[in-house]
Formats: C-alpha cells, structure tokens, sequence
C-alpha cells in the first residue's frame, strides 16, 4: 500500500518503493519548491494525473545519461554544425522558462491530457526563481518558441523533465546543448527517469535504483554551479563542445 504523507511529514526512503507498481513510493496533497527540493535529493519524482494526489515515484531501474559518455550521432552532428553556421536557430538558458513549461504540457498526438498541469507549473517556477530549474529554449529568426526542455539542478545533479519541439530535430538540439553544457559545468549525470526507446536512442541507460540512490546522495551534497555565469551556445556538432562560462 503507498504511503500517505502529510504537509509536515518528510518523504520516506525511495527504497521503500513497490514492485507493481513500479517505484511508486508514496502520495502528498502537496506540491511546492520545498517538497519538490525534498524528493529530488532522495531519488523521486513527481507523476500523477488530474484529480490524484500528487504521487512520488522511483522506479527500478533508473534512466539516466552519463555526460562524458555522450556523443552525438553523425546526422545530429550534421544538424548541429548546420545550424551553427547559419543561424536559422538560436539557443538561450532561462529566457522564458514558465512558456518552456507551458509548450511541454500541451496534448501531443495520440496523447490525452497531460500531468503538467497548472500547479505543476506553478511549483517548478518556484524552483527556477529559487536557481534549481531550468530551460534550455530554441528560438528562429523571429525570436520565436519553436523547441525546448527543463529540468532540476541540485548540487551537481540535473534531473531532466519534460521537453517539446515544433520543428524537426529542435529538441534534439536543446538535448544536445543541455548535455554539452552540463559536461562543462562538472555535472556527470543527468536523470532521465523512466527507460525508454527515445531516450536511449540519445545516449541513456538503465542504472539500478540502489546505484542511482547512492549516486544522487552524493551529488546533491555538492556546490551548485554557477548558472547566473552560463553563456549557451551551440556544441560544435562532434564530440567537443563550445560553451563559455
């Protein structure tokens, strides 16, 4: 049975997590940049659809992507370089980080609803004016939204959210320049969450729940980079990068 945990209780241990089903640790009616601060140093995330509670998850195994292990691939590369040279795109950090959110949570196809809902959105805006979120946002001649994604920065963490695109490979290049970035930073590791075919396609893979736990444990406890310093700009498209701090 999940756990029910009250505004003032803490959040228990993420290896308290059912098997079936898989991860789920345990239910809040709470969801503020507190609790989100709270369950992202232990290992969990929050999912839930409409009228649920705000559920707490760690599943077994973990995707993540190790940012010394990623290496584009060649037609990645290509784009990159391309759009590099002719400026059809530009990348910013942080430019619009709620219009990030609210693109990410729009219906996708063959998708219903979305569990980005405004309260989420709420809450992770709270995490980025408090320095622990952040969006990485595509942009085209015009100054236009046209792809992007955010995640949560901890010490030398960064757990990955959401991300969307309106042109092709735009978020692939966000995702890029993310990784890019965070190698940059000192940042080792980035949690995807739950395993999947797209993600491992952009260098993801599975790590036990007991490996991740004790990896996040350790980076959380670390100093935070220095984001406010960060100037984005595109990787090169090989397997070196351009980012200047």
């Amino acid at each position: 049975m999940v756990m029910w945990i009250e505004p003032q209780q803490p959040l228990p241990s993420a290896q308290r997590a059912l098997d079936r089903p898989n991860g789920l640790v345990a239910a809040t009616r709470d969801l503020s940049p507190k609790r989100l601060l709270e369950a992202y140093r232990k290992g969990m995330f929050p999912w839930y659809s409409v009228g649920q509670p705000v559920l707490w998850w760690s599943p077994d195994p973990r995707m993540v992507v190790y940012t010394n292990e990623f290496e584009p691939k060649r037609s990645l590369r290509k784009t990159l370089r391309a759009v590099a040279r002719d400026g059809r795109w530009t990348i910013e950090l942080d430019r619009d980080f709620r219009r990030v959110m609210e693109q990410c949570a729009a219906p996708r196809d063959g998708e219903q609803g979305t569990w980005i809902t405004p309260d989420v959105i709420e809450a992770y805006v709270g995490l980025h004016r408090l320095g622990h979120a952040h969006s990485f946002e595509v942009r085209d001649r015009d100054g236009q939204l046209v792809a992007g994604l955010y995640g949560v920065s901890i010490g030398r963490m960064f757990f990955g959210e959401s991300m969307f695109t309106h042109v092709t490979d735009g978020s692939k290049c966000a995702y890029a320049t993310l990784i890019t970035t965070l190698r940059s930073l000192g940042v080792p590791m980035v949690d995807c969450q739950q395993s999947t075919g797209h993600l491992a396609s952009l260098g993801g893979r599975e790590l036990a729940r007991v490996a991740f736990l004790d990896q996040v444990a350790a980076l959380v406890r670390q100093p935070m980079p220095d984001w406010g310093a960060v100037v984005v700009r595109w990787p090169l498209g090989d397997s070196s990068f351009d980012v200047v701090r």
